[in-house]
C-alpha cells in the first residue's frame, strides 16, 4: 500500500521550487493582513491543503508574534508537525479533532480563522466555511487552487487524472465559497489572486512531469533532479539557507505586476477571498 504523500514530507524537506515560491508569496499576504488588522489570534483549519511539508502555513503568522492554532484529524501528522515547530523553536496549540462539522471553539475566538487550498478534500466544505466564519470574531481567510490555469488543466486532463475523482472539485469555485461566507455574515475586504509565477501549476516535481509527459531527456532530468535541484522553506526558516527567499522571489514580476487581479487569473495558480464580520 501506497503511503500518503504527507508523511514523506515530515522528514525530507525538499517541496520543490513551486511550493517554496507558493510559500513565500502567501507569507507576504499574511504580513499585509496582520499589519493592516492588528491580527493577534489565528486559527489555521484543516491545517493541510497545501503541496510539500503539511502544517507549517502558519509559520509566518507566528513569527509575527500571533497566537497560532492548528487543528488536523490524523494524530500521526499532528505528532510529526509538533515536532517540526519544536524545530523551528516556535509555540502554537496543536488540536486533534476528526468532526469538521463542529469546531471544538467557542463563537469569536480568533482574530483570522482561514484554509488554503484544503477544500475539496473535506466532506462537507460548506459546514467547515459556515464554522470558520462562527469562530472568527473578525476576518475568515479562504483560497483555492485556480481552474482556470494551465497547469490545472494540464493536471486534470493529462498527467494526473487519477487525482480528481478522490476531491470534491466544486469547491475551487470562488463564487461559490463567498456565497456560503455572505450568507453566513461576512462582508468582504479583498479578493484576487496569488502565486503567479512564469511556470504552470502541476503540483508535482518537473521531473515527474516530465515522465508523465512521455519526455525523456537526460539533460532535463538532470537539470531538476539531485543536489542541485532542491528546494527547503524550513532550510529558510532554520537560517540554513538565508539566501533562498532572495533566490526564489526573483521569479515573483508576475505577482508584483501592477495588474488588475482578473487578468493575472489567468495564470495564477491560486484565487483567495477575505471577509470580515
Amino acid at each position: 500500500m501506497t503511503e500518503p504523500v504527507w508523511k514523506k514530507y515530515l522528514t525530507d524537506w525538499n517541496e520543490g521550487l513551486g511550493v517554496v515560491y507558493e510559500r513565500f508569496v502567501l507569507n507576504d499576504y499574511l504580513d499585509r493582513l496582520v499589519d493592516r488588522f492588528n491580527l493577534q489570534t489565528v486559527l489555521e483549519a484543516p491545517l493541510y491543503g497545501m503541496a510539500g511539508v503539511s502544517g507549517i502555513n502558519s509559520v509566518r503568522l507566528a513569527q509575527r508574534g500571533c497566537a497560532v492554532t492548528l487543528v488536523d484529524n490524523n494524530w500521526e501528522r499532528l505528532i510529526g508537525i509538533t515536532k517540526i515547530w519544536g524545530r523551528l523553536n516556535l509555540s502554537a496549540k496543536f488540536v486533534y479533532h476528526d468532526d469538521w462539522v463542529k469546531l471544538p471553539f467557542p463563537d469569536n475566538s480568533f482574530d483570522l480563522a482561514w484554509q488554503w487550498a484544503g477544500l475539496w478534500y473535506l466532506p462537507n466544505a460548506q459546514v467547515l466555511l459556515k464554522e470558520l466564519v462562527r469562530v472568527s470574531r473578525r476576518l475568515v481567510f479562504v483560497a483555492m487552487p485556480n481552474n482556470l490555469q494551465v497547469g490545472y488543466l494540464l493536471r486534470k486532463y493529462l498527467i494526473d487524472r487519477d487525482f480528481f475523482p478522490t476531491i470534491d472539485e466544486r469547491w475551487v469555485s470562488m463564487n461559490r465559497i463567498k456565497r456560503v461566507l455572505k450568507t453566513s455574515g461576512l462582508n468582504f475586504v479583498d479578493e484576487g489572486v496569488l502565486d503567479v509565477p512564469p511556470w504552470p501549476d502541476t503540483v508535482m516535481p518537473a521531473a515527474e512531469v516530465l515522465k508523465r509527459l512521455g519526455i525523456r531527456s537526460q539533460k532535463l532530468n538532470q537539470q531538476f533532479t539531485g543536489e542541485g535541484w532542491t528546494w527547503n522553506t524550513m532550510a529558510y526558516y532554520l537560517n540554513e539557507q538565508p539566501d533562498l527567499r532572495e533566490r526564489v522571489m526573483k521569479y515573483a514580476f508576475l505577482d508584483h505586476a501592477p495588474l488588475p487581479w482578473q487578468i493575472k487569473a489567468i495564470w495564477a495558480h491560486h484565487r483567495y477571498v477575505v471577509g470580515i464580520k
